[in-house]
This record gives C-alpha cells, structure tokens and sequence, in this order.
C-alpha cells in the first residue's frame, strides 16, 4: 500500500519519546511492516520488545521440516539482531500457525498475560500490530490482541497499526505517523534471514511476494482516533 501523503513525522509527535512494543503475527512481518521503526526505537532506548504470535509452522504445510517451528524462531533472532544490534529478546507466543484461538480460550488468556508484563516492565506507550485489515486471519487476531491488550492495562497505551498486505487505503478514522527512513541494507539482510520464507532451502512452502520485498524506507503507523478508538 503507497504511504499517504498527509502522514506525519513520527518524531515530531506526541509519541515521539514513546515507549514501543512491537507485535508481528509471523517472523518476517516485523522487517515487512516494522523494520524501520524497531531500528529507530532500539537506538533510542525506546524498544520494550517485539512478540511474534504464532509459531509460523503453516507456512510448508505438510511438507515442511517437522522442526519449522525452531527453525522460525532462530530466523526471528537473527532478523532482528540484524535489523539492530540493540534490540531485546524477542518474545515467542507459540500460537499455532493460521489457526488462531478465539478470546475466552486460555491460550489467548495466556497471550495476554504475557504481553501485559511485558507493557508492565518494559513501561510501553505504545503497541505496533498488524493493521486488522490485513486479510491473513493472524493479522487479524494480533491486531484484536492488541486492541484487547489496550483494554486491559492498567497503564494506558495506544495501539497503532501497520499493514503488510492490505491494498486498500485506510479509513479517514485513521491518523498516519511514518517513521524516519532507515538504511536499505540492514533490512534487506534481515529479511533475508527469514531463509524459510524468502528461499526454496526448506522446500516448497510459502514465499514473500516480490511486492513485499521491495520495502519502503520508512514504516507508516496509522492510529485510530478517539472517537472511533475501543
């Protein structure tokens, strides 16, 4: 999706000593969709974390490693240690991939208490998610995780959403904040160690679309307005 015109300078904003955590649904998702602003909070002391929900086993079907899950979660590392030196451990939910538990099941119970100590510790701001809509039912439950989280807390954040595969524009209800640029070539080697998404080295399966490789420089956040707000 273009970046709208009328999007504002993320650093010139209210948010712009926020506290953030990142939360992608698959590893890959976070370099895709949020890969500039995690370089720009970590070097600033400002990334509490970043919490990948599901196990992304789906992504070879049947025909996939029985030890993808693993193999997923190593790739997130690597990503993201490429994407900044600075970056915390990242989380792992261990959702099951494209199969996502609805509220009231303990698994999403779980999710939320792990990301709300994580808020709690890390004293976040603000929560970036998937934009709910992205048509991939994961992004869809983390940016519902997400708003659920806001609900919650007992320290108040705001939930800004960053699309990965919707084409369509936002809604007018939206504000967009972008991000500064980050450098082409950290993101590239992080996307590129998603070897399982990226590369036939795992056999047949899911591939990132050549859309998607091409990735913007700066991220595009776009906040929903109060009145319209969960």
């Amino acid at each position: 999706m273009t970046a709208p015109r009328s999007a504002a300078r993320l650093n010139q904003s209210a948010w712009a000593r926020a506290r953030w955590l990142v939360l992608a649904p698959h590893a890959d998702d976070e370099t895709i969709g949020a890969g500039a602003l995690i370089r720009e909070a970590a070097a600033d002391d400002r990334l509490a974390g970043v919490a990948f929900l599901t196990d992304g086993a789906a992504s070879h079907g049947d025909r996939g490693p029985r030890d993808l899950a693993a193999i997923r979660r190593a790739e997130a590392r690597r990503a993201l240690r490429r994407l900044t030196p600075f970056a915390p451990p990242p989380t792992f939910l261990d959702w099951p991939d494209a199969a996502p538990p609805e509220a009231g099941d303990p698994r999403w119970a779980r999710a939320l208490a792990t990301l709300a100590a994580l808020c709690r510790r890390g004293q976040v701001d603000a929560v970036a998610v998937t934009s709910g809509r992205d048509p991939h039912c994961d992004h869809k439950a983390a940016c519902a995780l997400a708003y659920a989280l806001a609900a919650a807390a007992p320290r108040p954040f705001r939930v800004f959403e960053y699309v990965v595969w919707a084409e369509e524009a936002m809604p007018a209800s939206y504000r967009a904040f972008r991000t500064e640029p980050a450098p082409a070539g950290p993101r590239g080697l992080a996307l590129a160690a998603h070897r399982s998404q990226m590369t036939p080295l795992h056999g047949d399966g899911f591939r990132v679309p050549e859309r998607l490789r091409r990735m913007a420089p700066a991220d595009v956040l776009y906040l929903r307005s109060f009145r319209h707000a969960s």
